[in-house]
């Protein structure tokens, strides 16, 4: 067989598998076997073999990823977020709006702690869907905040995703990190400006809580800082310690560990059964990160040997189009893979064909996968297969329908375009950090 036929047969095998509803780490791993087969060569799985124990699980950068995800269940079994959630509501109480604006801005301190998207939607999910909707908040308007925000947590560091971008990349977690935090915190503001826009031009949409619930500003401000100071004191020991070149991402993400279970400590809420639920937890999560990892390793191994990665860099190459074009061509694909795959998915795949092109076109590797980052924020989202859409099916009320959360989330997916927007036009935004921090 010819490369091209190998790269259809293997891309409509993987399709396949897919929509059959088989787990992609099976469907990634399954095509490699029967694409070494058709190729006549199925000798290359020996060579898979020894890529998947020599680059991915020797790699020590991927030691951070079941770190960060015990930080999160630490931090989520102290109950922090709930007291700064419910600090927020009250101290904004006066503004219209204002319980949307606690939800925005307790997902930008969670993503910047937990990076896990699951954890970040389930938590401002019990904190804040009833409250809101008690209020006589629109239900549109409720889960797409909730929704859209809780997934600031794959793009503001440190983040899950953003670490396996590195490793599959020429970038560092640090330059990945420095580069991505202000279009995460833009995008952050962007939702809740929204939020005040909606507010102001139709009030009943977003109205403020009840009078007798108010209470006085200056104890909420003394109740938030002292609820604010040990999360903060985590953010700034990870990042802190990464951007200042004092750890590495691995190093980091254990100081993150020690301060979470210290928080959980000092806070009076560490029980051995928990703890141990912690670990389960964390070790269920990291094994299916890594399966889909492996599975993709194999796939692309075997698409790289067999020839099919060469093919259908040669295709994109063959399209002829100005640099910024082909660019747009790469965040459509990302766009639509976003609605049928998870983005550990999309980055393993995309990330081996796109990058070389990338380097060849002498397009900052760095703007573009932040770019990328930012555009997998819709994958989600979008139906048919938006994981935000449903984890919250499983938490809203019957009332609630289906429909009603898709649609809730439409102006939110606008808002990410624009921030690709801004991204693209004000490189910026990604490189100034990194360039201040790094240098180069």
């Amino acid at each position: 067989m010819t490369p091209e036929i190998i790269a259809l047969c293997m891309g409509g095998l993987l399709l396949l598998g897919l929509f059959m509803g088989h787990p992609l780490a099976f469907v990634l791993g399954g095509t490699a076997v029967i694409g070494a087969f058709l190729a006549g060569k199925p000798m290359v799985l020996g060579i898979v073999v020894n890529r998947i124990f020599g680059d991915v699980l020797d790699n020590y950068t991927l030691i951070a990823i079941p770190l960060f995800v015990l930080m999160a269940r630490f931090l989520s079994d102290s109950e922090v977020t709930d007291k700064m959630f419910e600090s927020l509501r009250l101290l904004m109480s006066n503004v219209r709006g204002g319980l949307a604006l606690a939800v925005v801005f307790i997902s930008i301190l969670l993503a910047a702690t937990t990076g896990i998207i699951g954890a970040s939607i389930t938590v401002t999910s019990m904190m804040a869907l009833r409250p809101m909707l008690r209020y006589g908040y629109c239900p549109k308007l409720t889960t797409g905040v909730i929704a859209s925000s809780g997934c600031l947590g794959i793009l503001i560091p440190p983040s899950i995703m953003l670490i396996l971008m590195s490793s599959y990349s020429p970038l560092s977690v640090g330059e990945l990190f420095a580069g991505a935090l202000i279009p995460g915190i833009t995008l952050g503001l962007l939702y809740a400006a929204w939020v005040v826009f909606v507010a102001w031009k139709n009030p009943e949409r977003a109205p403020s809580v009840q009078t007798e619930e108010k209470v006085s500003r200056h104890v909420l401000i003394k109740m938030l800082l002292v609820e604010a100071l040990p999360p903060l004191a985590l953010i700034f020991g990870i990042l802190g310690s990464m951007l200042a070149g004092i750890a590495t991402a691995t190093e980091a993400s254990a100081i993150g560990v020690l301060l979470a279970l210290l928080i959980v400590i000092f806070r009076g809420k560490f029980r051995w059964k928990t703890f141990l639920g912690a670990l389960y937890e964390t070790g269920r999560t990291s094994a299916m990160i890594l399966f889909i990892v492996v599975g993709a390793t194999a796939f692309t191994g075997v698409f790289s040997i067999t020839g099919g990665l060469a093919a259908a860099q040669d295709l994109m190459r063959g399209l002829n189009m100005e640099p910024w074009l082909l660019i747009f061509v790469m965040l459509l694909i990302t766009f639509i893979l976003g609605c049928f795959l998870d983005w550990t998915g999309i980055v393993l795949l995309s990330f081996p064909i796109f990058l070389p092109v990338v380097q060849e076109m002498g397009v900052s590797v760095l703007w573009f996968v932040v770019l990328v980052a930012v555009v997998l924020q819709t994958s989600f989202l979008t139906p048919p297969f938006g994981y935000a859409l449903f984890y919250l099916r499983a938490i809203t009320p019957k009332s609630i329908k289906t429909m009603d959360i898709i649609t809730g989330v439409i102006p939110f997916i606008g808002l990410i375009i624009l921030m690709c927007f801004l991204v693209a036009f004000f490189p910026s935004l990604v490189t100034w950090l990194p360039q201040t921090l790094y240098g180069n």
